[in-house]
């Protein structure tokens, strides 16, 4: 009866979501509004739009098999050296035959994207339309652009095979902190997450140890594993081949 009940409700759900995506389809504003208060009803064109971009995501991102996430800033402000390194181990991931995918904009994933390019891999951008026209950097074989942060992170999110994090601002912690997150819920398979440059990143991880873990016990001891640490690119390199199983 329970099973009944639930297949109904589904039905129902799916009806009012068909009606809603069709209403949508003709009615997308040429330039949406941000979402600044809660709607206090549904507005079709927006649940299109949200469709369409997960439906667009997951159509791109099944084109590839084994395929590696490069995260970090979008900005220049950090040493030539991580730019460097980005650069040279998209590129030796590239030719090991992973897809090397970024936010498709500048700085770090410029130059990840750069890396597998020269490479003759695959360069994929994920890009967001945002007001300050974050374009495309010229380094990728295929793009996407979304108008959601969220249906955008998704994708990220469920890409790849194993994840890179370089130096970043608030955009790479906070994509680094739902992937550990995933991980740790187990919502996501364990994969190989790695974070590049102990300089940048040993702060963040001595606060994970002594308050989160050693004071508070809001973290398992286990969950510091979630993540490798590294500080070369052949370090990142040798840890990726070894630990991706797919």
């Amino acid at each position: 009866m329970a099973e009944l009940t639930q297949n109904g409700d589904h039905q129902k759900m799916g009806t009012h979501l068909a009606k809603t995506i069709e209403e949508g389809k003709g009615s997308v504003p040429l330039d949406p509004a941000p979402l600044v208060c809660k709607p206090r009803e549904i507005e079709p064109w927006r649940v299109f739009k949200i469709m369409s971009e997960f439906v667009s995501g997951f159509e791109l991102l099944s084109k590839y098999s084994t395929a590696v996430t490069f995260f970090g800033s979008t900005r220049r402000g950090f040493e030539d050296h991580f730019y460097l390194a980005a650069t040279e181990l998209a590129g030796k991931l590239a030719k090991r035959g992973f897809a090397v995918i970024t936010g498709g904009s500048s700085g770090i994933m410029e130059a990840s994207n750069k890396g597998a390019y020269d490479a003759g891999g695959q360069s994929i951008g994920l890009n967001i339309r945002l007001d300050e026209n974050q374009g495309d950097n010229s380094y990728l074989t295929e793009t996407l652009a979304f108008d959601h942060f969220f249906a955008r992170k998704t994708m990220l999110t469920f890409a790849s095979e194993v994840y890179v994090f370089f130096p970043g601002g608030f955009g790479t912690l906070d994509e680094f902190f739902e992937i550990v997150t995933l991980v740790q819920t187990k919502k996501i398979k364990r994969i190989p997450v790695v974070v590049y440059g102990r300089e940048y990143w040993e702060p963040l991880i001595a606060f994970f140890k002594q308050k989160l873990y050693d004071e508070h016990k809001a973290i398992d001891r286990e969950d510091m594993e979630i993540f490798k640490l590294v500080d070369s690119v052949d370090e990142a390199y040798d840890y990726i081949v070894q630990n991706v199983k797919c």
